[in-house]
């Protein structure tokens, strides 16, 4: 029997193109929340969306109990598509890279089962794989993004409600600011934010510097604000 509380069940959707070297450890961090024989735990279904994949991470994803299935390539498109595939009443957005830490099910188990409205939603406290001084800082100041703006990111992770989900027209197939454009949709008042942390890759920040790649993508969340097209920003980010 499971020490993970039984809740109301909980489907995780993670994207995936070529993630063959970290989704190994995001499917494992979910483990504690996953469903044993006697039906104890939150999560019925991990369903990872494929955009074409030419590595094993298929391969490696079948292998962790997950179900893949095919998807358009692009993120947005990619969500949608797990979305759509999933009966559960609640949804677990996760990138391929990110990792919850341990003793994350409790607290979700409390907020999906805290109160009588299913209107809502709540991302987790942000945390890159590197201990610098920089990613600390990164990190604290995306924390008071989310926060204070409501403006997570989908390196934080995602949980959402299908009710409010279909109510707002979910994820739509945007190849860049997917995630922006579903959490302002969402708005203030229906998002929370866990005090559990989602464990990100900081590799591309490692390659192209902290700070840089930290200005160029407020510069891109500037511009999308500003009404410039997700697919010239997509080019722009490539």
């Amino acid at each position: 029997m499971s020490d993970t509380p039984t809740g109301p069940a909980l489907d995780v959707v993670i994207p995936a193109l070529d993630a063959a070297a970290e989704i190994d450890a995001a499917l494992a961090s979910l483990a504690e929340g996953r469903r044993d024989e006697a039906g104890d735990g939150l999560i019925g279904e991990v369903i990872v969306v494929d955009g074409g994949s030419s590595d094993d991470t298929c391969a490696r994803a079948r292998q962790a109990g997950a179900r893949v299935i095919e998807g358009p390539r692009g993120r947005g498109a990619q969500l949608a598509a797990g979305a759509s595939a999933s009966q559960a009443p609640w949804l677990l957005f996760l990138h391929a890279d990110t990792r919850l830490q341990p003793g994350w099910s409790g607290p979700v188990a409390a907020f999906m089962e805290a109160g009588p409205d299913g209107a809502k939603a709540a991302a987790f406290t942000l945390a890159f794989d590197d201990a610098s001084l920089h990613a600390r800082a990164l990190a604290s100041l995306a924390n008071w993004r989310a926060r204070r703006l409501a403006l997570p990111y989908g390196d934080q992770g995602l949980i959402v409600s299908r009710f409010l989900y279909d109510r707002i027209g979910g994820f739509r197939p945007l190849p860049l600011m997917e995630d922006v454009d579903l959490v302002r949709r969402i708005g203030r008042a229906r998002l929370q934010h866990l005090d559990v942390e989602a464990e990100t890759s900081a590799k591309g920040y490692r390659r192209w510097g902290w700070w840089p790649r930290a200005l160029r993508n407020l510069a891109l969340l500037a511009l999308y604000f500003l009404g410039v097209p997700p697919r010239l920003l997509q080019r722009l980010y490539s």
